[in-house]
């Protein structure tokens, strides 16, 4: 399913010869063509920022582009549960509980534990590990609301990125909506900061890294298109709106043996809404996993050597 890299050259330079403009042969001028050729062969709009976190280098496609989150702010979401409570401002321990009244779909953990309640942490695994809308909805209001994570954005140094909503009318997100969006740009750093920077101490930075290892959904988004030897973890999103198409998002870092982690970014929208998991929606992601492994052996690139970020 996804794009073989000969054919990622090929028609790279297919595209610069269309446009009477030589193509840019550099390392990350290559991937950035083999970026727009994923996204002319899928036929919506791709936007990607690919990250490392050693040396801030970086590329990517449409990435001052604003795309909705879908359930992939549930992975910054989580983080703050961690930051606040290694911060002394929250007790990740505490218990709360819930009424059947907060249930909704997709929601397993907190229906198999309605009756005893979780932990604000407990709650925060699962949101990031299963996505369960009805644990990140309770810890939305238990944190503050949908404000509170865009507080939290903002207090990292990341001035795009917000929320505004609950699930699940925060996946109602046209082209032209600004409430409840991202850019690449702009989220591929913040993965960087939650797992590699100074936002929580590192004890908590593993434990989110693990989480996010952990998480069973981006086995054929991006991690597909990675190679099986590197560490990678992710949070996906999927959004499936009638009236304005589809979305699909994978954010996360990979970390190839002997070379510094990358963070990614990646959004996909579809023109088509459709009816269940599109293959070829997601085979585009995986196709995203070669671009990054390609950026992470580039001939330019740094051995793991010193601290990271």
């Amino acid at each position: 399913m996804t794009i073989d890299r000969r054919g990622f050259i090929a028609g790279s330079a297919a595209l610069g010869l269309a446009a009477c403009v030589p193509p840019d042969q550099s390392p990350l001028g290559r991937m950035q063509a083999s970026l727009r050729l994923i996204e002319a062969k899928a036929g919506g709009t791709l936007g990607v920022e690919i990250h490392e976190t050693a040396t801030g280098v970086s590329v990517g496609l449409n990435r001052d582009r604003r795309f909705g989150h879908c359930s992939s702010f549930k992975l910054s979401l989580a983080a703050m549960v961690l930051a606040l409570d290694a911060a002394g401002e929250i007790d990740a321990n505490r218990r709360v509980t819930w009424t059947k009244g907060d249930l909704m779909p997709v929601s397993p953990f907190t229906e198999r534990r309605l009756a005893e309640g979780a932990t604000l942490l407990e709650l925060a695994e699962y949101t990031q590990k299963y996505s369960d809308n009805a644990a990140a909805n309770i810890l939305l209001r238990e944190l503050g609301g949908p404000a509170a994570l865009t507080g939290f954005w903002r207090s990292i140094g990341d001035g795009e990125s917000r929320l505004d909503r609950y699930e699940p009318e925060l996946n109602n997100v046209p082209v032209t909506e600004y409430r409840d969006t991202t850019t690449p740009a702009a989220m591929a750093r913040t993965v960087a900061k939650l797992a590699y920077g100074d936002v929580m101490p590192e004890a908590e930075r593993a434990r989110l890294r693990q989480w996010m290892i952990d998480t069973p959904t981006g086995a054929r988004r991006v991690r597909a298109g990675l190679p099986e030897s590197w560490i990678a973890g992710d949070k996906t999103g999927t959004s499936i709106w009638p009236g304005i198409g589809s979305s699909y998002v994978d954010i996360g870092f990979a970390r190839p043996p002997e070379h510094p982690p990358v963070t990614f970014a990646a959004y996909y929208r579809a023109r088509e809404t459709h009816d269940g998991m599109d293959e070829g929606s997601e085979a585009a992601l995986a196709s995203v996993g070669e671009v990054i492994e390609d950026f992470a052996e580039r001939e330019d690139g740094l051995p793991l050597v010193g601290n990271i970020f």
